[in-house]
């Protein structure tokens, strides 16, 4: 696969899309305000396989304007987050791999979206018939642009970036566990511990749903209503288990091993500017003046060079 991945790079990386992080801040922005000024109009943009069949197919794309449930105090903070670990990667990784790695959790989000909504049309139809007919926060008219059923709203609604922006932080976390941010602005934990931590609290929060839903609405109904939950986190985070449970010969590449290029990289091109000349008294080099010669001094009492204009008019240094 690392192969592939190299072989692809080398054909389509021309055009991979630069900077796609900012792209992605601009429409989780964008969702904040909407969701702030009209919050109703995420019924319209959210993945809802049943209307996206009903000729509604902008949701494949718009859904990922549905922001995470945050409030408007840590909007400017997260926002800034993501930018920043997302740059990181993608100067890491390239924006090539960036891009694969990020579009691969966005196609597998909507293909589990699609796989519950053709699992509750043939085994699940009872839960669609119970959960239409409950007084919940769905409740009331669901027209036909919203969706159709309650049900199939509930479902969509719990796709949002929320997983995809978690599966880009613990790419992070992996490429760089030593790294270290401060919770509140004062108390310094390292990204891997965080990770954890995240990871542990997807699992109860999975572990609580088939719980919660089992004793609020039957064993039956209950284990459907835990896989919409363990199918919107799988699916979303299944982009990372694809890049970072490989490794080498026919497998991906290591984050460890990927940093590790990308530094060494980044020091070979370091080198690469460093200058073999430099006027002692202008400070121009070879590379900012291709045309100067550079000479050093024999009465000058050092390793002092001089470019042609300085060579014979300085001060010799005693």
């Amino acid at each position: 696969m690392e192969h592939f991945l190299a072989k692809m790079e080398r054909k389509f990386g021309k055009y991979a899309i630069r900077n796609l992080p900012l792209y992605l801040i601009i429409c989780y922005a964008f969702g904040y305000i909407m969701n702030y000024v009209k919050p109703e109009w995420i019924y319209v943009v959210n993945l809802n396989p049943h209307a996206i069949l009903h000729g509604q197919v902008w949701r494949l794309i718009s859904w990922i304007l549905v922001p995470e449930d945050t409030s408007l105090i840590f909007i400017i903070i997260v926002l800034y987050f993501y930018y920043s670990i997302g740059r990181t990667l993608e100067k890491t990784w390239g924006s090539f791999l960036f891009d694969v790695y990020f579009f691969t959790g966005f196609i597998m989000t909507i293909l589990g979206a699609f796989g519950l909504y053709i699992y509750f049309q043939t085994a699940g139809k009872d839960f669609i018939t119970v959960f239409d007919t409950m007084n919940t926060m769905y409740s009331g008219t669901c027209p036909a642009l919203y969706g159709g059923h309650k049900a199939y709203t509930m479902i969509a609604n719990s796709f949002s970036t929320y997983y995809i922006n978690l599966s880009i932080f613990l790419a992070f976390a992996i490429t760089y566990p030593e790294v270290r941010v401060y919770i509140f602005f004062i108390i310094p934990v390292k990204v891997k511990v965080l990770g954890i931590i995240y990871v542990a609290l997807l699992g109860v929060n999975v572990a609580m749903t088939f719980i919660g839903g089992i004793r609020t609405l039957g064993t039956e109904l209950g284990i459907m209503l835990g896989v919409i939950t363990l199918v919107s986190v799988g699916t979303s985070l299944l982009n990372t288990f694809l890049f970072f449970l490989y490794s080498k010969r026919g497998r991906y590449k290591s984050p460890k091993e990927i940093k590790r290029q990308h530094d060494y990289k980044v020091k070979i091109k370091a080198a690469a500017r460093q200058t073999h000349h430099k006027c002692a008294i202008c400070g121009r080099t070879e590379e900012s003046n291709p045309n100067l010669a550079f000479r050093y001094c024999s009465k000058c009492n050092g390793n002092y060079e001089y470019c042609s204009e300085h060579l014979f008019s300085h001060q010799h240094v005693k």
